[in-house]
């Protein structure tokens, strides 16, 4: 039986083809999201984290999230999102309204401005993506990446109360 000091004790190191996948995996998203970073500084003037932000809100119903429930969708701190909210409603994207039934509580808003600039920036988005991941991919290989993506996301998915989460940070 395999006690915690025996795993420390004993790495399971990565195989060289474990290694060379690795590095490949990291190398591209990092490639990506700097091209997806540079694709929206360029034509809106905000970084990739913000447009998912922005997104998020458009999906929701009227345009609205409490802050904690963003944080959650975003997988970033409250901090980071607190942030990254103001530099939003300094561009009137966002707006901020208090929560009626919890007064600690905020919401989230999406203006009618950060919707238009979400309209407006989403087909050169859904370009830059296309052209660095999906035209590059058969159907194949697209199907696998999804279903290889869904198996780590779920491995990683927190399922106990106490879990260290970003968002409750």
């Amino acid at each position: 039986m395999n006690t915690a000091s025996d795993s420390a004790a004993q790495p399971r190191w990565l195989t060289d083809e474990e290694q060379r996948v690795w590095r490949a995996y990291v190398h591209a998203t990092t490639l990506l999201e700097d091209h997806l970073d540079r694709q929206l500084q360029r034509d809106a003037g905000m970084p990739h984290i913000y447009y998912g932000l922005l997104v998020g809100l458009a999906e929701a119903p009227r345009r609205r999230l409490r802050m904690t429930e963003l944080a959650m969708k975003a997988k970033i701190t409250r901090s980071r999102l607190s942030h990254a909210i103001a530099r939003l409603e300094k561009s009137g994207w966002v707006r901020r309204e208090d929560c009626p039934s919890d007064k600690r509580g905020q919401f989230a808003v999406l203006t009618d401005e950060g919707l238009g600039v979400l309209e407006r920036t989403a087909p050169g988005h859904v370009n830059a993506v296309r052209q660095a991941m999906f035209d590059r991919l058969t159907p194949e290989q697209q199907k696998a990446l999804g279903e290889i993506m869904e198996i780590v996301a779920e491995g990683l998915q927190p399922n106990e109360a106490g879990a260290d989460l970003p968002w409750l940070r």
